[in-house]
């Protein structure tokens, strides 16, 4: 019986404890060490006698974890979610699915199996319009529902209709693609296998020529910040494994391959081991040519410039256009909070719901809160970090009942799992001070067991422990 089989059979037959989920994953020391790290805070007393509306604006990973763990929390729980998704992806494993290492079905979970409608009520629909003056949304369908509490959890929307001359149609086609794309209403992840299919498109290719292959990063924050550099590498691996090869550009808006200095040190390292992977920094992508293969690019960058007669420096900023021909490209578009979020008075100037860093309540509207993505902090657009997040809120979200001030902190942990090839992970751990890697170790190297967790093992963990609010 495999570690999934195990917990199917503990899920169904009684409720999954931390510490019987410690010893079913006792099969696997690395699981058990991921799971006995600290969750990010203390889950609330699950006796807590408070009274008052919530409301979960959402669908997705954050939404169920904090729905799961409110309802457990609150001795008497008055909790409406408002998701139009039956469906359920999980989206970690896009890029498994992408590699060729998943499939689509795979992917697919039921949000029935999560929210249960006998102490839930479930309204079927999205938000259009969030009005926290009057402590009021409203659905798509014209639905005023009143809250005491809101929390938004409405994720990220890609905005493939920014890029000149580019549309969600023409991935899968032309050598485009986009492991991102996945439609969560209708349960699809069109994204992830047609970028398998690139794959082998571009490996039929390089058996004729060096096909030019490029990878893309917006200068708006994305979900998931690694992906664009695992869908890099480990297409070069998969050619590699065929003695093959291909002229590879990696196009970012960033100034480097990564934030932390050690892990910037050792993505270097691994694309030296692919000999033809081409850095342009501080370019973002402006429009596409689709039936010419060509992209353009805007090269953006800031000079410091010295008066030496006067002693003063001024920061001039620049910016130009350069054309890239390519074979394949795989695009990451520009993302933002949903429609709904973004024309309502509750995002930063940035865009972004603007939360606290630490207490994730909302700056203005103290009886909002956000989880997930949507959240206008630092770090943390990952399911890793909505992870931590949902024993922050659960708690700053009865505390706020209670007439008290939040008393949770979040750290802004946050996990990029980098794939460097098939079989190797770098499990990229940090918060908001630096490194915080979960295992004693050297959190830079890449490693084949951070490959297993990664591919076998965190699916169920989120399937059975995350999503249920157990982890």
């Amino acid at each position: 019986m495999n570690l999934e089989e195990l917990l199917k059979h503990k899920q169904a037959t009684q409720n999954l404890s931390r510490r019987d989920a410690m010893k079913l994953m006792g099969i696997s020391p690395i699981a058990a060490g991921v799971l006995a790290s600290t969750a990010g805070s203390s889950i609330a007393d699950a006796s807590a006698d408070v009274s008052g509306k919530i409301v979960i604006a959402g669908g997705g990973a954050g939404a169920i974890m904090a729905l799961s763990r409110l309802s457990r929390a609150i001795k008497n729980p008055d909790i409406t979610i408002i998701a139009p998704n039956e469906t359920h992806l999980y989206q970690p494993g896009q890029v498994f699915v992408g590699a060729g290492e998943m499939q689509f079905e795979d992917l697919v979970l039921d949000n029935n199996n999560y929210i249960d409608q006998e102490k839930v009520t479930w309204i079927k629909d999205e938000v259009s319009h969030f009005d926290a003056q009057h402590d009021l949304v409203v659905t798509r369908d014209g639905k005023m529902v009143k809250y005491d509490i809101l929390l938004v959890a409405t994720g990220i929307e890609y905005h493939y209709e920014a890029i000149e001359g580019l549309t969600k149609e023409d991935i899968g086609t032309n050598g485009i693609t986009s492991v991102y794309l996945n439609d969560l209403e209708k349960g699809t992840a069109h994204g992830a296998t047609a970028t398998w299919e690139w794959f082998n498109e571009l490996k039929e290719t390089a058996k004729e020529k060096q096909p030019k292959v490029i990878y893309t990063l917006p200068n708006t924050p994305i979900k998931c910040g690694g992906a664009p550099q695992k869908m890099l590498y480990l297409s070069a691996d998969y050619l590699k494994q065929e003695g093959l090869s291909a002229e590879y550009s990696f196009v970012s808006s960033q100034a480097k391959l990564f934030s932390l200095p050690a892990i910037d040190k050792a993505l270097h390292e691994v694309q030296s081991q692919y000999d033809t992977i081409t850095n342009k920094f501080q370019h973002h992508l402006k429009a596409i040519d689709v039936k010419a293969k060509k992209a353009t690019f805007v090269h953006a960058w800031d000079e410091t410039v010295t008066d030496e007669d006067f002693g003063t420096e001024e920061v001039v900023s620049h910016a130009d256009k350069i054309e890239l021909e390519y074979d394949f490209i795989h695009v990451v578009p520009p993302m933002s909070p949903v429609k709904a979020v973004m024309h309502s008075d509750l995002i930063s100037k940035a865009g972004w719901l603007d939360v606290d860093k630490h207490t994730l309540q909302h700056k203005k509207y103290k009886n909002v809160f956000g989880i997930g993505d949507v959240c206008g902090i630092p770090m943390g657009k990952t399911g890793g970090s909505a992870r931590h997040h949902g024993p922050i809120i659960t708690q700053n979200i009865i505390d706020v009942m209670q007439s008290k001030e939040p008393s949770e902190h979040f750290d802004g942990y946050t996990v990029c799992p980098i794939k460097t090839e098939y079989g190797k992970i770098i499990m990229a751990e940090f918060n908001y001070k630096g490194p915080a890697p979960t295992m004693p170790l050297a959190f830079e190297k890449p490693r084949w067991f951070w490959w297993a967790f990664d591919l076998y093992m965190l699916k169920p963990m989120y399937q059975y422990l995350m999503l249920t609010g157990r982890f």
